[in-house]
């Protein structure tokens, strides 16, 4: 089954990203904001502007005699249009955009790149309407993509990242302007800044609810996805930032099913596979390094790439380390469990994954002593238990002898537990787990008895969705 939903993280500069991605992680657009010009300019209130006091800060910018005096009216321009009544005032003002473009256009650095500074504060308004009317703009940030200055792409990138969030119209134009294409280029900077920004942009464009059919088919045709899985490699070069981007960019292009087994072809799997492995050891090093804002997508792609048909055919990459994958998943859910427990349901949806169709995996998970860490995890939340059950039940339906290791040991103690909880979907998986061992275990039906389990089941003998399962299990219990 395929996992969804995720996001790429939210507004912020560079340098707080990936604090600010630990707090909200579903915010989609991003502010940029060069951190030395924030502190010159610390203690200016941001002023609401009318028209007349606009067209003054255009005209200055056009015509001033002075490139100081014409820089500083788009800097007066740009505060300004941090304030939303400022930029609705703006954008009703006639030739407004069509100025800002044409500063944008000018063979003036300064000024190119503070009239870019005003359009990335437009983007970033919560106003379809603001966002739209930059639309005659896009053309030349895709142009300039492809620029010198590694901080101006990095703030072009931001830009037509946040457009695309807002507007399909936008992403219309973009299309056929030649985004993909130019993106694909992109991706080959030596530069990390403008890297983590372009898979920003990049995976805003991914997530469009017409990217399965208009975007992913145009992204996969690219060199796009191969440069992803190269920035995706474990090893010295490895970035935070720019890792997790991609991650959530692999993750939407792998939910899209548009092409998975091309994905897989390329070496997704294998990838993954090892950068997992390598998350492992770097949270066993590391103390608070962000390392489960990358684990998040890392563990989803894998999870929906294994179970691709396709999967099947090259399994044996990722199984040739089936131990070091299973105990480096134990170390990420250790890990989680300390951080962010709320990501554990995505390793274990991983280990189900594996667990499923895989007795290698199976035994890998008995061998390494992993069920009591395993059972450990049954507190957490209901969606986590019901997660730890279905691996066991992965594990019970292998058959006799793995039935056998799983049993007694604190298995038993720790259903009857279960079977307490309220909440039926937990319950159901128990009384299934229960099912497989008593079809293959001997003796556990009479433990399970001597236990008091009869009175545990009898609790949700009115249950509408649990009651023949609890009347099975009770015969079978009684009668064998």
């Amino acid at each position: 089954m395929l996992r969804g939903g995720g996001a790429t993280v939210p507004p912020a500069g560079a340098g707080a990203l990936r604090k600010a991605r630990r707090e909200q992680q579903l915010v989609s657009k991003r502010l940029l904001r060069d951190e030395a010009l924030e502190e010159a300019e610390e203690g200016c209130v941001a002023m609401i502007f009318g028209e007349a006091e606009i067209q003054q800060f255009l005209q200055l910018a056009q015509r001033g005699t002075e490139e100081k005096e014409r820089e500083g009216a788009l800097v007066s321009l740009r505060r300004g249009l941090q304030r939303p009544e400022t930029q609705q005032t703006f954008i009703r003002l006639e030739g407004s955009i069509r100025t800002l473009v044409g500063l944008l256009t000018s063979n003036q650095a300064l000024l190119q790149l503070e009239a870019a500074r005003c359009l990335h504060e437009l983007s970033h308004s919560e106003q379809s309407a603001v966002v739209e009317a930059c639309l005659p703009a896009t053309s030349y940030l895709l142009t300039y993509l492809s620029g010198h200055s590694s901080d101006f792409i990095e703030l072009c990138l931001y830009t037509l990242g946040n457009l695309i969030v807002e507007s399909e119209a936008v992403r219309r134009q973009l299309l056929p302007q030649g985004i993909v294409p130019a993106l694909a280029a992109c991706i080959q900077s030596p530069h990390l800044t403008v890297l983590e920004a372009l898979g920003y942009a990049l995976s805003q464009l991914l997530q469009a609810k017409e990217a399965p059919e208009k975007i992913i088919p145009s992204v996969l045709g690219s060199t796009l996805p191969q440069h992803m899985l190269q920035l995706l490699q474990p090893g010295p070069k490895l970035n935070l930032g720019v890792a997790v981007e991609f991650a959530w960019c692999l993750h939407y292009i792998i939910c899209s099913q548009v092409n998975n087994a091309l994905l897989i072809t390329q070496g997704a799997l294998s990838t993954l596979g090892l950068l997992l492995l390598d998350l492992a050891g770097a949270v066993q090093r590391t103390e608070d390094a962000g390392l489960e804002l990358l684990a998040c997508p890392v563990l989803r792609c894998l999870s929906n790439l294994l179970t691709e048909a396709a999967a099947e055919a090259v399994g044996g990459q990722l199984q040739l380390r089936d131990e070091r994958v299973v105990a480096a998943l134990f170390i990420l859910l250790q890990f989680l469990l300390q951080k962010q427990p709320s990501l554990l349901p995505e390793g274990l949806w991983l280990l189900n994954n594996l667990t499923a169709n895989s007795p290698s995996f199976c035994t890998s998970l008995l061998s390494l002593d992993l069920i009591e860490p395993l059972l450990h995890l049954l507190s957490v939340s209901n969606v986590v238990s019901v997660l730890v059950l279905t691996v066991l039940c992965n594990v019970a339906e292998k058959g006799p002898a793995y039935c056998q290791r799983l049993w007694p040991g604190p298995l038993l103690s720790s259903l009857l537990d279960t079977l307490a909880f309220s909440d039926t979907e937990v319950v159901g998986q128990s009384l299934e787990l229960l099912q497989l061992l008593f079809l293959y275990q001997p003796g556990a039906a009479q433990a399970f008895l001597q236990q008091s389990g009869l009175q545990a089941l009898q609790r949700h003998e009115e249950v509408a969705q649990l009651q023949d399962r609890v009347h099975a299990l009770q015969q079978t219990a009684l009668h064998g």
